[in-house]
């Protein structure tokens, strides 16, 4: 299976320490591709069986990754037998060569993003609430160790900055291809 995702707005450098978390950022992050994570369940027949709360199906997947009031459902996970490779095309509004010098550099701000592709783990959603249409909240990865491929192109991005954008923002479009990396759990999911 494969579809494209698009991010638009900041992606911050991973910081070093406790401080440098970036918790809320990768959430918002997150917020942003549920929305169209939810698109894919709804959308395939394979996966729509399992979107439904009155579904053993659902109550199955679902139960694994339920706490802090959000129950998670990532498309790519262990139990699956599924992995993903990810083809990013990386739009910035800096010339070519200074990737680095704003907004951070690109290995530190892909880890914001491989995070915020996946599930976050109890502790980096205890105080945050679910918003309405956040049950089930859906994200591409139960672990970015999942990620078998990364392939990252950069270029300018020559839209005008729009009065909610900073000039670091980026517009990301994800393509992302699930493949399987365990014959014998996906064909029990896939079947």
């Amino acid at each position: 299976m494969e579809f494209r995702l698009i991010y638009r707005g900041p992606l911050p450098a991973q910081g070093a320490g406790t401080g440098g978390s970036r918790v809320q950022e990768k959430h918002a992050i997150r917020r942003q591709l549920h929305v169209q994570m939810r698109e894919v369940w709804h959308g395939h027949p394979h996966l729509n069986p399992y979107v439904h709360e009155d579904s053993p199906n659902f109550t199955h997947l679902g139960s694994k990754f339920e706490y802090s009031g959000y129950l998670f459902l990532p498309l790519v996970s262990r139990e699956r037998g599924i992995g993903c490779s990810l083809d990013i095309l990386f739009l910035r509004r800096d010339g070519p060569g200074n990737l680095i010098a704003s907004g951070g550099d690109i290995d530190n701000r892909m880890k914001v993003l491989f995070d915020a592709l996946s599930i976050p783990n109890q502790e980096q959603v205890k105080n945050v609430l679910p918003q309405q249409g956040e049950r089930p909240f859906f994200c591409v990865l139960e672990d970015d160790a999942l990620i078998t491929d990364v392939r990252i192109t950069t270029d300018r991005l020559l839209l005008p900055l729009e009065s909610d954008e900073h000039v670091h923002d980026v517009h990301l479009i994800l393509h992302v291809k699930t493949k399987i990396v365990d014959d014998r759990i996906a064909s029990r999911f896939w079947a």
